[in-house]
């Protein structure tokens, strides 16, 4: 399936596209996938008999799209993780992964706007696969590693540059308000049987920056989860993003940053799109509550 979550008639709910349709959970069923993700097999059953009784149908055009997952509990990046990307970086190869953290306000959903901020003009693009963690684990072989994936869904790890290299943890360049988008959906694993041999392109306009594939991954999905729950206690909602290829905006001649106006467009084979403008950081994003 492919489960979303989205407004309509100002009212924000979940459930599973069908085509070009979408068919909402019930009155008894979670308002969040977080919720869903951990729900009993009766509440997962009845949205599959929603879907496979072509009732309850709603026409995707006449819905908002919104991010599956609005403030995942953890959301993780993982750097230099594509051997191309480690090669245009100079970086060597590392022997551990390299982790940081997106802070969860971050997050946008499909065509929400990008803010190129005040601060900076070294905005970037990272088209990523993601995965959904769907269960409570800590200490997951990477046997079992397939059993805690709740699905996978698209990211843009968006990065300012500058800000990005004043601190050794990334978090601060990673973590700008809008600079998160994921979606447009969280594909379960049952449509993926291989997560590890999918196509993945970025296009800022009609320019292809990036072209991989997630064989090219030097620490895989499997192997992600063992290492992140090692130390940590995995939850539903969790997200990591695995990497970025080669094909950075930081090292294209002369650089490819993003500015106000452009669309970046990410397209992962058997997932689907997630666009997003990009626009000035607007003047009201200053504020105390």
């Amino acid at each position: 399936m492919k489960l979303i979550a989205f407004t309509h008639n100002n009212k924000r709910q979940i459930g599973a596209v069908d085509d070009e349709y979408v068919i909402p959970v019930d009155e008894q069923g979670p308002d969040n996938l977080v919720e869903y993700f951990t729900a009993d097999d009766a509440t997962k059953r009845r949205l599959e008999d929603r879907i496979s009784s072509a009732k309850h149908r709603v026409a995707l055009e006449d819905i908002k799209l919104q991010a599956p997952i609005p403030r995942p509990p953890k959301f993780f990046g993982v750097g230099l993780n594509y051997a191309d990307h480690i090669e245009e970086t100079g970086a060597e190869r590392p022997e551990y992964p390299t982790i940081f953290n997106k802070q969860s306000t971050c997050v946008i959903g499909p065509g929400a706007a990008i803010h190129r901020p005040r601060v900076s003009e070294k905005l970037d693009y990272e088209g990523e696969f993601g995965i959904v963690i769907g269960k409570r684990c800590r200490h997951v072989p990477r046997e079992r590693a397939r059993e805690v994936i709740a699905g996978y869904t698209i990211c843009n790890d968006v990065s300012v540059r500058d800000w990005q290299a004043r601190s050794h943890t990334w978090t601060l360049g990673k973590s700008f308000d809008t600079h998160g988008p994921i979606g447009p959906w969280i594909v379960t694993p049952d449509e993926i049987a291989d997560p590890h041999h999918l196509d993945i392109k970025t296009w800022v306009n009609e320019e292809l920056r990036q072209s991989s594939n997630t064989r090219h991954l030097i620490f895989d999905c499997d192997y992600l989860i063992e290492y992140l729950s090692t130390v940590m206690t995995l939850e539903p909602g969790d997200i990591i993003a695995t990497g970025t290829s080669s094909g950075v905006g930081v090292k294209m001649k002369p650089r490819g940053y993003m500015k106000a106006g452009d669309v970046v467009r990410i397209e992962i084979e058997k997932i689907g799109v997630l666009e997003n403008p990009v626009i000035e950081e607007p003047a009201d994003t200053a504020f105390i509550d």
